[in-house]
């Protein structure tokens, strides 16, 4: 048996529920802060420059702790990886709501590397444990993403009034990723992939995709994506605003950019994986995000509906950037390598999005130069997304 299949879990109906919970988990962290944001600043007596930095943490610990998850797979096993990355999240979900403004930033960042964790390995699993099902785990987990993401921003205000407080509101999401991980134990009991099992054994020797440039291609596809996302998740509403749509219909219109990946998610990734090549499905939906970002450019009040739901259906090429990422690798480790490497150096990329487009914004004093940035970074995203979607390895 080749030793990368010591992390086969054994694909049962338990280890999926186990998956989806995993995924559900990655994202609530990160939008429930936004909406309690005003109170919590109040509170703990805090700065707009605190707040700036509580919102940064994730991204930059998604680049970090992700680059860490291959070698930390390797030395514990990945069932252990996963379930300690679960209670991670967990304990620094209830670290951030404590005390004051420094334990705030620490838990978050506590919570952010465990996410950070479970971003990286999760695409090994589905690869390993799914090998005939690669497309459709994908978008069920991708869909799960998403889902906790909106889950995290609808749901914390009424926990607020439910519980009592913000602190209260924010520190609850702990009790998803303590039945995440009381369910993940559950499933890999008895599976390869726990117990002592590690990512890549002595016989399956390892070596730095850092030379593959297969690997920095589909590294620049997640990482300009993810940078599309992420300005667009932090400065769509402004935009959309200042063309004269209100404040709620915004919001609303913002959520709808995260509630439209959901469905495509789940039926796109199983169609695209049956192929051999993926670029034409990846820059199908390209397409759609360049057509979005072009009438928000031209005319943003005309038509703000139909320009979030292009946008939207675009910003869903994330579920086929992590197919790809298992797609393109041979083994379990070098789908971690891979992942590892996407992620940690992509997410970091994506980071820098929100500062450039905001400092465009500020230097020009309109829209035009920070939505020509965005056209360039999503025509290059084109690019690389067809160079990655193609049949190889790296």
């Amino acid at each position: 048996m080749p030793a990368h299949r010591a992390v086969t879990v054994g694909g049962g109906a338990l280890l999926a529920v186990a998956v989806v919970l995993v995924a559900l988990n990655l994202r609530p962290t990160i939008t429930s802060v936004g909406q309690l944001l005003g109170e919590s600043r109040a509170a703990l007596g805090a700065s707009a420059t605190w707040a700036g930095v509580l919102t940064t943490l994730p991204g930059l610990c998604f680049a970090g702790a992700g680059l860490a998850a291959p070698w930390l797979a390797r030395r514990v096993g990945m069932a252990r990886s996963i379930g300690l990355a679960l209670g991670v999240l967990a304990v620094g979900l209830v670290l951030r709501v404590i005390d004051g403004q420094l334990v705030v930033l620490g838990g978050t960042l506590v919570a952010t590397a465990g996410i950070a964790l479970a971003n990286v390995l999760l695409p090994v699993v589905v690869k390993d444990s799914f090998p005939a099902r690669i497309g459709l785990m994908t978008g069920i987990y991708t869909a799960a993403l998403q889902a906790g993401g909106a889950l995290g921003s609808a749901a914390t205000p009424p926990l607020e009034g439910l519980l009592g407080g913000w602190r209260q509101a924010l520190g609850s999401w702990a009790v998803l990723a303590l039945v995440a991980l009381g369910v993940w134990a559950l499933a890999v009991r008895g599976g390869r992939v726990g117990g002592t099992g590690r990512l890549g054994g002595d016989g399956e020797p390892r070596r730095s995709l850092l030379r593959s440039p297969l690997a920095w291609t589909v590294t620049l596809f997640f990482g300009l994506q993810s940078c599309l996302a992420y300005v667009v998740l932090g400065w769509l509403p402004e935009v959309l605003m200042d063309s004269g749509v209100s404040h709620g219909e915004a919001g609303l219109l913002l959520g709808l950019v995260s509630l439209i990946a959901v469905p495509i998610s789940v039926t796109i990734p199983p169609l695209a994986a049956r192929q051999a090549s993926q670029s034409g499905w990846i820059v199908g939906l390209g397409v759609f995000g360049l057509a979005g970002l072009i009438g928000l450019l031209v005319a943003p009040g005309a038509a703000p509906l139909l320009w979030t739901v292009l946008l939207g259906i675009g910003m869903s090429v994330f579920s086929l950037a992590l197919t790809t990422i298992a797609l393109r690798a041979r083994t379990g480790a070098e789908t971690a390598q891979l992942s590892g490497m996407a992620q940690g150096f992509g997410y970091l990329l994506g980071a820098a999005g929100p500062f450039a487009f905001g400092l465009l914004h500020d230097v020009t004093g309109g829209w035009t130069a920070p939505f020509a940035m965005l056209l360039g970074t999503l025509s290059v995203q084109l690019v690389a997304g067809w160079l990655a979607g193609r049949p190889r390895y790296v």
